[in-house]
């Protein structure tokens, strides 16, 4: 029998206390490991008066966080992107401070001497537009939660819908405001990868190297287009979301826990779920055949950690997260072998074997269609059975054909 750990509440497995652990840490996007990028992380705000977007409306007073490691070349060439998954944010490495538990999710390859080296490379990762997490003091973004200049009220579903290429022209402006005028490499996970690409696209002559790390390939297809569907639709359906006019008012927490707990499970893998909590239930002696508020371990820690992660986020980004999402279409053209036709850079594309949100074979396709257009494209497989996510917590696997491809 195993051991047990006694709560006032409840009584779990010792398993299912670190699996519990384990979940809540990813739905934080944080990395399970505590060495860090050496220098304190200092939060920094870009601001722009007026935006423009795809879709053509207007966006006054855009404001984002981004941080920062290593240091601007005076040439302004010596730099690299990272470009966040859709439940991330820009704290790619380091810590801001000391005592944190964690470091940023990819901190075990950005770092002195590391693959995504700070002695050399100045790295930038920013806060998207309608980042997810506007509850988490770290994070700086606008999106339907902000104030309206003009109403001064939040904007809810009046905020103007954002695309991918929205996220990367403001990722443009913040670059220019720096200084940068070349990246040595874009590089990007899942929603990351899609602006990896849209960079690639848009900017072709400012990126030497791309890598998209489990990607969708050039553009969303129907498949993944009713999956992010699938995320938004438990938002839509709580009575809490009120149209998205929720502000002040109670918010659609259960809808939005729902959502995140299947961003996750679709993140995985039915390989990962089945060796971390095969058929155990939550609480030895409350079997779901006796009781229906009897959960199995799987449930009760998804609703725990989904729900804890729903107090930093915003229903209505992940809303418009999912939309962005759907619409990617690499530089927005009719025919995307135009977009494939507009990149320049050496391109490296990262799947993990096991993800069934963004197929390997959609990362396998896109190499394939570089190639046919002479373009220089690789690809490679994180071989495990952690799904999507493992382009977040397994990129030490890899870190040697990273760190080849840089020095190529």
């Amino acid at each position: 029998m195993q051991r047990l750990i006694r709560s006032p509440h409840k009584t779990f497995s010792a398993q299912a206390h670190w699996v519990r652990n384990c979940l809540t840490a990813l739905f934080f996007c944080l990395p399970l490991y505590t060495q860090a990028y050496e220098d304190t992380v200092t939060k920094e705000v870009f601001e722009i008066p007026l935006y423009n977007t795809v879709g053509g409306q207007v966006i006054r007073q855009v404001r984002i966080g981004y941080e920062s490691y290593g240091h601007l070349n005076a040439s302004g060439d010596n730099a690299i992107l990272i470009c966040h998954f859709l439940t991330g944010t820009s704290h790619a490495a380091g810590k801001y401070r000391s005592t944190d538990p964690q470091a940023g999710y990819w901190d075990s390859i950005i770092g002195n001497g590391k693959p995504i080296d700070t002695s050399k490379y100045f790295v930038l990762s920013s806060d998207t537009l309608v980042n997810l997490g506007v509850g988490d003091p770290n994070v700086i973004t606008t999106g339907p939660s902000s104030i309206n200049p003009i109403t001064n009220r939040p904007y809810g579903l009046t905020f103007p819908i954002v695309t991918i290429q929205d996220f990367v022209r403001v990722q443009k402006a913040l670059a220019d405001k720096l200084g940068i005028k070349k990246f040595v490499l874009v590089m990007g996970a899942s929603m990351g990868a899609m602006q990896t690409l849209e960079w690639a696209t848009d900017y072709p002559e400012m990126v030497e190297r791309i890598i998209p790390v489990t990607s969708s390939g050039f553009e969303s297809n129907a498949y993944l287009i009713q999956t992010l569907h699938n995320w938004s639709y438990p938002i839509i359906m709580d009575p809490a979301w009120n149209h998205g006019d929720y502000y002040g008012k109670r918010p659609p927490t259960r809808g939005l826990s729902q959502a995140l707990a299947e961003v996750t499970l679709n993140s995985r893998s039915p390989s990962w779920a089945q060796k971390l909590f095969a058929n155990r239930i939550a609480v030895e002696g409350q079997h779901p055949l006796m009781q229906w508020q009897n959960k199995y371990a799987i449930e009760d820690t998804f609703a725990q950690a989904a729900e804890a992660r729903s107090k930093i986020s915003d229903a209505n980004h992940l809303l418009y997260l999912a939309r962005a999402q759907q619409l990617f279409k690499a530089g927005n053209y009719a025919d995307i072998q135009q977009a494939i036709e507009q990149v320049q850079s050496k391109a490296l594309f990262i799947s993990a074997s096991s993800d069934l949100l963004f197929f390997p074979s959609y990362a396998s396709s896109a190499v394939q269609q570089l190639k046919a257009a002479g373009k220089k494209a690789r690809y490679i497989e994180i071989v495990g059975t952690g799904g999507n996510l493992e382009g977040i917590t397994d990129i030490e696997s890899v870190a040697d054909e990273i760190r080849q491809f840089i020095a190529q």
